[in-house]
């Protein structure tokens, strides 16, 4: 394990925000979540001058105050994979039953793999994907797990078009069919939380070329219908991904922005605050923590 403070001002060229770094370079796509009283990141793993999208495996990070985190080393990859053997992209993570289940593409397909510990290893039960390349009428990327508060858990994913499946109480089965989920101009990387009894999506949305802002909507149930509301964030970089979640009473936002190049990234963090309707505020990626 590897222990990090990553604190100050990051300056990335070509934006006039100073970005407040947390994790290493070349991790991104951050899926942050609460176990017990520790936050955890699950990132996918960029590769120091790659020129694609060619990532090989995940490590997960973890801290108790936001500012010391502990590396914990590579808890799944691709070699561990007999059904994909590429594009180890956006991940996810969850607990319940007393385990760990971690939701990953891989091929455009997306798994899911069980340990008995946050940091892994993780193993893959099904020894095939959760969810087949082609299936869904979407791209199979992205995945983004909802665990209700009545226990229902629900898979969000897709490119260009948004789907969602109910999982069983066991977490690596599928209950019901695949459904689709109107989101206005969602591109990828989908993020859900629920605040004050209502559900958010939040996602990047693809404009000029690029996805570097990040929008939501708000819905009453967890299939919407759901409402757009607008762009909180632009990270001013090729794509954005991100996770929003609370600790210690305060909201926070995960994010990511290019370093050296796209395909090389860093993860950063900011607050994330409510105006008194439950709309989202603008997020300022300046402000203290």
């Amino acid at each position: 394990m590897r222990y990090y403070i990553l604190s100050g001002l990051l300056f990335f060229a070509a934006t006039a925000f100073a970005q407040k770094q947390i994790l290493p370079d070349f991790e991104a796509d951050p899926s942050a979540r609460v176990f017990g009283k520790t936050m955890w990141i699950y990132p996918s793993h960029d590769i120091a001058g790659s020129t694609g999208w060619d990532m090989v495996d995940w490590h997960a990070f973890s801290s108790k105050d936001l500012v010391h985190w502990t590396d914990h080393g590579v808890i799944f990859g691709l070699k561990d994979l007999t059904w994909a053997k590429k594009y180890a992209w956006a991940p996810d993570c969850a607990h319940r039953n007393g385990k760990y289940y971690f939701y990953y593409p891989a091929d455009d397909q997306i798994g899911v793999a069980v340990s008995s510990k946050p940091y892994g290893p993780f193993k893959d039960p099904l020894g095939n994907p959760l969810i087949a390349r082609g299936e869904a009428g979407t791209r199979e990327i992205d995945p983004c797990i909802f665990l209700d508060d009545d226990g229902q858990a629900y898979l969000y994913f897709g490119q260009n078009a948004l789907r969602v499946v109910k999982l069983n109480k066991d977490m690596i089965s599928r209950d019901g069919a695949i459904d689709t989920i109107h989101a206005e101009k969602f591109h990828e990387g989908v993020w859900v939380h629920k605040y004050n009894g209502n559900y958010y999506l939040s996602y990047p949305i693809f404009e000029n070329g690029r996805a570097n802002q990040l929008a939501y909507c708000i819905g009453k149930t967890p299939y919407g219908p759901f409402e757009y509301k607008g762009v909180i964030l632009d990270n001013n970089s090729r794509n954005v991904h991100h996770s929003i979640v609370e600790f210690k009473g305060k909201w926070y936002i995960f994010y990511h922005i290019q370093g050296p190049s796209p395909y090389e990234r860093r993860v950063c963090m900011a607050r994330l605050e409510y105006n008194a309707d439950g709309a989202i505020k603008p997020v300022n990626m300046n402000a203290p923590l």
